[in-house]
């Protein structure tokens, strides 16, 4: 994934939160938001109810990852803010993809 690509700045992932819309299910929860730019932009974000580091940096590879395979689904005036849920510990990886790539088609 591309600098230009990564929500990183704390003030934007809470806009993005608060004022706008989101789709989840029992894996991941995807807040969104459009923006000005003709590029989307992704955060991620991994609670620590879910583990230590390795393991939140583990769930945040494999985001980075499904985000990458999928480039064409995605808006080009969209912010997405990804939240990593719990119940992500008992899938396997196709399984994730498959919930991320759900919940993008429903955006």
């Amino acid at each position: 994934m591309k600098k230009i690509n990564i929500v990183k700045e704390n003030k934007i992932f809470n806009q993005i939160i608060k004022l706008n819309k989101c789709v989840k299910d029992k894996n991941l929860i995807i807040y969104y938001q459009e923006n000005k730019m003709d590029v989307y932009r992704f955060g991620i974000s991994v609670g620590k109810k879910i583990g230590c580091a390795v393991i939140r940096n583990k769930y945040k590879r494999k985001i980075r990852n499904i985000i990458d395979n999928n480039k064409k689904l995605y808006a080009k005036n969209l912010d997405y803010i990804i939240i990593v849920r719990k119940n992500c510990l008992n899938i396997c990886s196709q399984e994730l993809e498959k919930s991320f790539i759900d919940l993008i088609k429903k955006i």
